[in-house]
């Protein structure tokens, strides 16, 4: 039965990641719970310190990359904010299409997001156009990037309770 509740937090987590939600956190919590419940399940503490060590750095890429690529295509850090900010809103929102409308939502939503924060600062379409296309880049290569991260600690906790 705990090993159940474990891939259901796993596979929570996972889906949760492509909206912009902190789901490597929830599997590192996951982790964290079942090391302190499950004594002898598996999960060592190494495997809990491992995971959380890739939790944090998938969290952190997704906030650089997305701002790094605002910032590479001429935004500044308020459009940056704006991407963030809007990927979660859209995310919430979605797009009425099943399960893949959250997606393109947290997408759409970081595009309007950095575009409107930049197009309220600057007052150029052009400019925020530009800044809100590298900010999707952005968005869409950290998610993928998180998804990785996300695989990999979902693999290491298998890894580790049936090995």
């Amino acid at each position: 039965m705990q090993v159940l509740l474990l891939i259901a937090a796993i596979v929570l987590g996972l889906v949760m990641i492509p909206f912009g939600m902190p789901g490597t956190l929830i599997m590192f919590a996951a982790a964290l719970c079942y090391h302190l419940l499950v004594p002898a399940g598996g999960i060592g503490l190494m495997t809990v310190i491992g995971v959380g060590v890739l939790m944090a750095v998938a969290e952190g890429l997704e906030w650089v990359l997305t701002s790094r690529f605002t910032k590479k295509y001429g935004g500044s850090r308020r459009a940056g904010w704006g991407a963030i900010i809007g990927g979660m809103i859209g995310a919430f929102m979605g797009v009425p299409i099943p399960i893949v409308g959250l997606i393109i939502g947290a997408f759409v939503g970081a595009f309007i997001g950095a575009f409107v924060f930049e197009w309220s600062r600057e007052g150029n379409h052009g400019v925020a156009t530009r800044v809100a296309w590298g900010a999707l880049l952005g968005r869409v290569i950290a998610a993928a990037v998180k998804v990785a991260i996300g695989l990999a600690m979902a693999v290491w906790m298998i890894g580790a309770v049936f090995l």
